[in-house]
């Protein structure tokens, strides 16, 4: 605990701190974490009757103010040492050993030139040098001379050239080795450290109190933990191996200047240090216009997110043009200053590389003079011009490492601004729990309870209750009356102002979410859910922590044992997502089959049963994966075939035949003959696709056709080119729609009586489309004969050789033998058309397919479907009387002790919302078992006379608390809300 507290206390205050709160914890009646099993104990009511209870967290605020756990390090690079000086220290023993080979690289060059080449100690032919001569390096006064360890290689002049120079090429390589190694390690440490702190603000987002979600946009923060952090992952890395890396390269280059000359070194470093202190002072404004660009491109997310969430708003009440004013508005902003930005940003860049250009005039200008005057030879003239070349890349390093710095902080103290909360809950709250939750051992009780919100408005007032376990209240009042702010605070949704609110005895806003979360269940009339399957949407109530490990091969454990790793220093939870993590015992279940039973038995008492078997029947099947289940269907198929006459169906039902052409489906159905995978070969789009058209003209129909859709364009422009797009006739039109008639008008004009090559590509198509959506039996123009459906069958069977030559075939084809993993449960059992001028034939055809697998024993198959339904981002792809009903059967899934129901139902009648509430209640009597207490506020005040008990509010006070039938009797203000009056 003391390591915990070490970056908010001296280390001395840490330790006193720690022992202190051990020493309350244990000198308590019970401690956090035996807390769940006093609940069912009755100790904790004792204790708390006694005024001696206390959680970790009353003893934490009271000792620390709660404070050293609810900030963030300030200081960005203290917190970057706190969580990598090891590896920092690391890195800066690398650095120092490449620093000798950096050396030497430089000085080489120089040896290079004075020696072989200009022939330095080769004066004559024979002449030879030693190379490698290592001797010990000791003072010669101490030892009286130099002591040879190693005599080295006596070679001549161009073996002796070739020696240096593959050494240079070596070190050369040594020098690339190190910097590879110091980047990628750096790199691997700043991408640990950027993890640690995205889920740090992603941890302290999970521990926001509720309320402050309502002043904050998801956009916003979603943007700052992705995309306002990541250029620190870059910084991080660099923070302290960068300055030291490139730091001893520009002063190990120095130091080789001013040994090979005094004055071009004083020079150098005189240039170096108005560079260092001029170009910072140029990038000051930078700083001020980077940290605009970042607040402006928060708002524009923020904006983009409400738009978008708020789009249907803006479509209704013709705001478009507002919404597109104002993200023009933040986009001309941001404009004006990243185009400043940019504009400084290289006038700096031009300064500094002037500044740099400046030295290279002085080196070739003084150190020629030097070299001329004979003060400095070529070599080493040589060897300073190469230092020089390498020296500006460390000195520029230098500089933008402290821009960068300067920027990052600024980031970084934006981001601890955003994120800094000194309500945040503790993390001890959201712990695991160290085993199962047992059922409370009490209701609530709720003395004097004043609930008041950011704007003063006292929204409940000393109200006081209790709500034993197992009781049936319904909790009702005018708007803003107090009614529904109860079940928030009883939820944990709001924070009581004063009072008391206490949960089995322990007051409610102290006791962990592994209590509440899974004895209490509460539902509103919001109905946001992720994008995943009704199953996933389902079962994620009793997803709390991981109940089973997920099975792996040896070499994918070895691959999580790495990633688990890396975790763990990324100061990163270590539970396994991919984990199974359904608590199939907390509902008194064994396996799958009865996880499943329970989800069929909510969703029969919330009425969404049927939908989701409806939606199981539009669902798709792979057969690799469902193999018995698809065969089934396709003898579901032949049987339903065979019974067709039976039901009085075959004259409005028509199978799909390879044969034969149908007649309930349009030409572009009968010519591709199956569903298609990509959209270019979805029949409204044949007229564009290629392959189609040269198939077509290979068969001989692509005249055809053309003449065909000319006649149907002059025949509907006829009689329907006068009418308003309103008119009722345009419904029966399925191959144009009323706004392309001036289209369809036009493209007649130019085309006349031209012959079909001369035609335009765009009017070509146009013209074909019409044909490709024309069915007989509904638009009845004459226009298709048994010839010509003949032709168009045999052109079916050309198009399939074609399309299954193909390496991904694009279309699944019909075929009464095989199930089409393409088309949906219901249109593989169907594998036909129903005519459209039958009266309710889809329905009755659709009631006779559920009969039919019903029968068959398929129901449950078909139910398993509709559970891996998508039900799309937000859950938009289901209704809003869907989505309240999963709401609720979720909360009647993880079988709660208590369900608090807060204005939920509201889409539903005032009949279907009885029904509903009548199974709900028949469940808390303990229908199947289980008995739990329900606290419901509901839209319709009627329907209050359900339950036991009724806390009626009003004005924010509580001013009835009894019976319904009591009330009707007795209470006018009951009488008047309920419409009794």
């Amino acid at each position: 605990m003391a390591a915990v507290l070490e970056s908010g206390f001296p280390r001395d205050g840490a330790n006193l701190l720690s022992q202190t709160i051990k020493k309350r914890v244990d000198d308590d009646i019970w401690g956090f974490r035996s807390a769940p099993s006093l609940l069912s104990s009755g100790v904790a009511n004792k204790g708390r009757e006694q005024g001696q209870v206390k959680t970790v967290q009353g003893i934490w605020q009271e000792t620390a103010g709660g404070i050293a756990l609810n900030q963030i390090e300030p200081n960005l690079l203290k917190y970057i040492w706190k969580h990598s000086r090891r590896d920092q220290l690391w890195m800066l023993v690398v650095i120092l050993l490449s620093m000798p080979t950096y050396f030497l690289s430089l000085d080489l060059p120089k040896r290079i030139v004075n020696g072989p080449i200009q022939g330095r100690g080769f004066e004559n032919p024979d002449d030879t040098a030693f190379f490698l001569t290592t001797n010990l390096p000791l003072p010669d006064w101490m030892t009286g001379g130099p002591i040879v360890i190693f005599p080295g290689f006596e070679l001549d002049r161009i073996s002796f050239l070739m020696a240096l120079s593959v050494t240079f090429l070596g070190l050369v390589a040594a020098n690339g080795l190190f910097k590879l190694y110091i980047n990628t390690f750096k790199g691997r440490m700043g991408e640990r450290l950027l993890r640690r702190l995205r889920f740090e603000l992603f941890d302290r987002v999970m521990r926001y109190p509720l309320s402050r979600f309502r002043r904050t946009k998801a956009s916003e923060i979603s943007s700052m933990i992705k995309d306002e952090v990541e250029p620190m992952g870059g910084f991080i890395g660099d923070a302290f191996t960068q300055p030291l890396f490139l730091g001893g390269q520009a002063i190990t280059g120095l130091t080789f200047i001013f040994i090979q000359n005094v004055i071009l070194g004083f020079v150098t470093l005189v240039v170096v240090l108005f560079q260092a202190w001029l170009v910072p002072r140029l990038r000051r404004r930078l700083i001020t216009l980077g940290k605009q660009r970042q607040i402006e491109a928060r708002q524009l997310a923020g904006r983009l997110g409400e738009i978008v969430e708020g789009i249907q708003d803006a479509h209704v009440n013709d705001t478009t043009n507002l919404e597109r004013a104002d993200v023009s508005g933040i986009l001309g902003r941001l404009f004006f200053i990243r185009f400043e930005l940019f504009q400084r940003k290289f006038s700096v860049k031009y300064i500094n590389n002037l500044l740099i250009q400046f030295l290279a005039f002085l080196f070739y200008a003084a150190g020629g003079y030097l070299a001329i005057r004979g003060t400095l030879d070529i070599g080493q003239l040589v060897a300073v011009i190469a230092a020089y070349k390498d020296l500006p890349d460390p000195i520029r390093g230098l500089i933008d490492y402290d821009q960068q710095r300067l920027t990052v902080d600024v980031r970084y103290a934006q981001i601890v601004e955003q994120f800094a909360a000194d309500d945040i809950q503790p993390p001890e709250l959201q712990e695991l729990a160290k085993g199962p939750v047992p059922p409370l051992a009490g209701g609530f009780e709720i003395s004097n309870l004043q609930v008041i919100d950011e704007t003063g408005s006292k929204l409940i007032e000393k109200a006081s209750t209790v709500i034993e376990l197992g009781e049936r209240i319904a909790v009702i009042g005018a708007v803003n009356s107090g009614a529904t702010q109860l079940t928030e605070v009883m939820a944990r949704i709001i924070k009581p102002t004063s009072g008391k609110v206490d949960l089995a005895g322990n007051p409610i806003t102290e006791l962990p979410e592994h209590v509440t979360g899974r004895r209490l269940a509460y539902i509103d009339g919001s109905t946001y859910f992720p994008q995943s399957r009704i199953f996933d949407a389902l079962t994620y109530v009793l997803k709390n922590q991981p109940i089973h490990e997920r099975e792996r091969t040896a070499e994918d454990k070895a691959e999580y044992e790495l990633f688990l790793l890396e975790s763990r220093r990324a100061g990163n939870t270590d539970l396994d997502y991919s984990a199974d993590w359904i608590d199939l015992e907390r509902i008194g279940v064994k396996d799958m089959e009865g996880l499943e039973n329970e989800i069929r038995k909510v969703l029969v008492d919330v009425d969404l049963e049927n939908d989701i078997r409806s939606l199981g029947l539009r669902g798709t099947l792979d057969p690799e994966k469902y193999p018995e289940l698809c065969q089934a269907l396709i003898e579901a198929r032949h049987t339903f075939r065979d019974r067709l006459p039976d039901l009085g169906f075959d004259a409005f039902v028509e199978p799909f035949d390879p044969q034969v052409y149908n007649n309930q489906a349009t030409v572009g159905e009968n010519l591709l003959f199956g569903t298609s995978r990509l959209p270019a070969y979805d029949p409204a789009n044949l007229s564009s696709n290629r392959i189609v058209r040269s198939v077509l003209a290979e068969a001989g129909l692509e005249k055809e056709l053309f003449d065909m859709g000319k006649e149907v364009a002059s025949t509907t422009v006829e009689l329907f080119g006068d009418l308003s797009a309103d008119n009722a006739f345009f419904d029966q039109l399925n191959y144009m729609d009323a706004e392309e008639l001036p289209a369809y008008r036009a493209a007649m004009n130019r085309i006349g009586t031209m012959a079909m090559e001369q035609v335009a590509e765009a009017d070509l198509q146009l013209i074909l489309k019409l044909p490709f959506a024309y069915t007989e039996t509904r638009n009845r123009l004459g226009l298709l004969d048994d010839h010509m459906k003949e032709r168009i069958v045999n052109a079916r069977h050309l198009l399939r050789e074609t399309l299954e030559g193909l390496t991904n075939p694009p279309v699944n084809f019909y075929d009464p033998d095989k199930y089409n993993p393409a088309a949906s449960v219901i249109d593989n059992v169907l594998l036909g058309r129903v005519s459209a001028s039958v009266a309710e034939g889809p329905e009755k055809v659709n009631d006779a397919i559920r009969a039919l697998l019903d029968e068959m024993e398929l129901t449950d198959d078909i139910f398993r479907i509709g559970l891996e339904f998508n039900i799309g981002s937000g859950g938009k792809r289901l209704s809003e009387t869907q989505r309240q009903k999963l709401h609720l059967a979720r909360a009647l899934l993880k079988k709660p002790d208590f369900i608090i129901v807060n204005q939920a139902l509201n889409s539903l009648d005032t009949k279907a919302q009885r029904a509903i509430i009548e199974t709900v209640i028949a469940r808390a009597k303990g229908r199947d078992g289980d008995r739990f207490g329900i606290v419901w506020s509901p839209m319709n005040h009627a329907v209050a006379e359900m339950f036991d008990r009724i806390l009626l509010f009003k004005n924010g006070v509580l001013i009835e608390d009894a019976p319904p039938q009591k009330l009707a009797e007795t209470s006018p203000d009951y009488r008047e809300l309920v419409g009794l009056l």
